[in-house]
């Protein structure tokens, strides 16, 4: 009875960091803290702080706005019975962003960039006639999304502590475009249907079946050409391995998902892989 109780109790802790976006957010910073490691630089614990109270802002604003309906899962119907949870974290997550912002005010354009494209993300959840023309321009949804992912987690980390970018933190910051955006298709083709139903146009809904297919395998193939690029630059081959190994795993995954299209698989399995670099190079270096 005892242990019955206590995997109860935990199912519940996980659903509540999985589907309050705690997760997420702490993804978020275990991408931010990977680039510091790959390229040897100091870390902003100021940023990385901003990094996820910016996050637990944004996507508890993004759910707090998604209908029940919408994707039909059980994260969505816990979020409808969650709304003021929600509406709570946006808040806090903005309050704390707002306060590690102003201390990074000097790099304002960056972090506003940042913040309108996560925005777009969500404009069309917004439940106001002004919305409506945010559903036209936002056809790039999660296209946006990735942009807005790479942005902070990749692009920077290094442009804040160095303003010209090299060639190899190009090809770095591709790579890691290449990653999001595989798992934002899987994510785009779930939630297709619902998508056409409420009028919210995007990359993806513009395609067939057939089409959606061919499009994920192409940005598969992109992720593992820029990521056999960064040997050109004499990166070692255990630094290739934890970034091309979670867009390996995505791929393996990719049909299981579709046909499987639950809410931990996709917001535990399929958002961890995202961070999945960090620990499989924290591994390598101390294993070989």
């Amino acid at each position: 009875m005892a242990l019955a109780t206590i995997g109860l109790l935990l199912k519940k802790l996980v659903r509540f960091v999985v589907f309050t976006s705690f997760f997420l957010a702490l993804c978020a910073v275990a991408m931010v803290y990977l680039t510091y490691l790959v390229f040897h630089l100091q870390p902003d614990y100021l940023f990385l702080a901003f990094t996820f109270c910016g996050t637990l802002c944004s996507y508890n604003f993004h759910w707090y706005l998604t209908p029940q309906s919408y994707s039909g899962s059980k994260k969505a119907a816990w979020s409808v019975r969650n709304k003021n949870l929600h509406l709570a974290l946006c808040i806090a997550g903005g309050l704390g962003a707002a306060f590690f912002g102003v201390q990074l005010l000097q790099h304002w354009q960056w972090l506003t960039a940042t913040a309108f494209l996560t925005f777009l993300y969500s404009a069309p959840l917004i439940p106001h006639p002004a919305a409506r023309w945010l559903q036209k321009i936002a056809i790039g949804k999660t296209l946006f999304l990735a942009f807005a992912w790479t942005h902070i987690t990749s692009l920077l980390p290094i442009v804040l502590q160095q303003p010209i970018i090299s060639d190899v933190e190009v090809v770095y910051v591709v790579q890691r475009f290449f990653l999001i955006y595989s798992i934002c298709i899987l994510f785009d083709y779930r939630d297709r249907e619902q998508d056409l139903r409420q009028g919210i146009r995007s990359v993806i809904t513009a395609f067939e079946p057939a089409g959606v297919h061919r499009f994920f395998w192409g940005n598969i193939i992109a992720l593992l050409l820029w990521s056999v690029a960064l040997f050109y630059f004499h990166f070692h081959w255990t630094t290739v391995a934890a970034l091309a190994l979670p867009g390996i795993a995505v791929a393996a995954l990719s049909d299981y998902s579709l046909s499987h299209p639950g809410d931990f698989l996709f917001y535990g399995v399929l958002d961890g892989l995202m961070a999945l670099s960090l620990p499989l190079l924290l591994l390598f270096q101390w294993w070989l």
